[in-house]
Order: C-alpha cells, then sequence, then structure tokens
C-alpha cells in the first residue's frame, strides 16, 4: 500500500520505490537482555523472528539500498554482548540482500561506532534523497535542505483496538503534517513490544508535539489496513 506517491508500506518497512531503498526503524537489539538484567525474564526469540519478518519484506522487494533509521541496538552507553554478536548477525543478513547499508544514529545509537567499523558501515544522522528526509525523530532536524517528506522512527505508533472485553495493540504507521512537510511515523522493528498507544499514552518526538487528529494511521496486521484518521479513531 502507498503511504505517499513513491513510497509503499511493506509490512514494517517503507520501500522507496524509485530509489529502490528500504527503510526500517527501531529494531533495538538487546531489548530482551536490558530486560533480564531489571529482573523480567522474557525469551529471547526477537532476532529470529525479526529475521523471519525481514525475509518476508524482503521476498517482495529487492533494494539496492537498506537505512536502518535509528535505534538497531538498545542499550545507551555500552555494548552488551547480545548486542555485539546480535547487531553484527544483522548487519550480515541485511548485506546479503543489498549493496548497501546506512545506520541513521538515534538516540540509543551513542556508542554504535565500532559496531558499525567492523563491518564498514556509514552511521549518519541523516539520510536525504530525491527530497525525502530520513531521520531518527528524537530531535528536530534544523538544517536547511531541500526536501519535502521527512521519515521518522522513534516514537513506536501503535494503537489499541477493542472488541468486546477484549483489546490488543497493533503496530502503525502514521501520515501527517510537520508544518508544510508530509511527516511519516514508523512502527518500531522492535517484537517484543508493540509500541506506544498513540490514542492514550503521550508521545516523545517533537515531531508529533501537536495536534495529531488529522494524521492518517496505517495499520500493520496479516495486511496493511487503512483505519482513517486519530480525531476519528
Amino acid at each position: 500500500m502507498n503511504i505517499l506517491p513513491g513510497i509503499e508500506i511493506v509490512d514494517l518497512g517503507l520501500y522507496l520505490t524509485k530509489e529502490r531503498t528500504l527503510v526500517i526503524a527501531d529494531t533495538h537489539i538487546g531489548f530482551e537482555e536490558a530486560l533480564n538484567k531489571q529482573g523480567l525474564l522474557v525469551p529471547r526469540f526477537q532476532f529470529d523472528e525479526l529475521v523471519k519478518r525481514l525475509k518476508k519484506i524482503l521476498a517482495k522487494v529487492k533494494p539496492k539500498l537498506i537505512i536502518v533509521n535509528g535505534d538497531i541496538k538498545h542499550e545507551f552507553g555500552t555494548i552488551s554482548e547480545q548486542e555485539w554478536r546480535l547487531t553484527l548477525r544483522l548487519l550480515d543478513f541485511l548485506a546479503e540482500h543489498c549493496e548497501k547499508i546506512v545506520l541513521i544514529k538515534g538516540n540509543h545509537d551513542t556508542v554504535i561506532g565500532p559496531i558499525a567499523v567492523k563491518r564498514n558501515i556509514e552511521v549518519k544522522d541523516y539520510y536525504l534523497t530525491n527530497k525525502i528526509l530520513i531521520v531518527h525523530g528524537h530531535t528536530i532536524f534544523e538544517k536547511k535542505l531541500d526536501y519535502n517528506t521527512i521519515i521518522i522512527g522513534h516514537e513506536h505508533p501503535a494503537i489499541g483496538i477493542t472488541e468486546a472485553a477484549r483489546r490488543e495493540l497493533f503496530k502503525c504507521f502514521l501520515k501527517g503534517k510537520f508544518k508544510v512537510k508530509n511527516l511519516v511515523v514508523m512502527p518500531s522493528f522492535n517484537l517484543v513490544t508493540e509500541g506506544t498507544n498513540v490514542l492514550k499514552e503521550s508521545l516523545l518526538s517533537p515531531y508529533l508535539k501537536q495536534d495529531l487528529s488529522g494524521f492518517e494511521v496505517f495499520v500493520v496486521g496479516d495486511k496493511v489496513y487503512k483505519f482513517g484518521r486519530l480525531g476519528n479513531l
């Protein structure tokens, strides 16, 4: 499903068709280990599920470039053993399916450099292509460049859907405006949690400190569902 001309939602990723670029965000490798350290015992299934989900995407699109839009790993000030091992495995897997990988620096990526150097991968604060700006979204991008669309991660948007006594969270994309620019908010590729319920919870990204009632919602389930505007949900 196209979310904007030339930008297609493919499961939890965005595919820029003209540029043959796949964008994913917020894999948060090492999240289970961080939870285990806090005494929350969760099974470590995320990496295998992540690769399975990526294979599903890569069966549909054949990118030249893959961009990870921030927070490829979870820990802020260190690199855990799980992060070292699994982040390198993820990068090796992605490299088998594209010509180039770019990592956009997120707020969790303060020490991503040593991992990127091991695979000779670029780490950037942003990526600009064909008037599309890709940034993580934890701070406002201030450089005066020529773009009309912003793609961010960081927020991990999801919505709660209620049926009878049952409520379930689903990952979703949001599409709206930031000032005069198109704004697309990506769901996280962290498969341990669904994310932040944008109907109930306070949001973190400064791009979303505004009236969001006009933002369109695209829910990711067995396929992508267009749910209309947030203000009507």
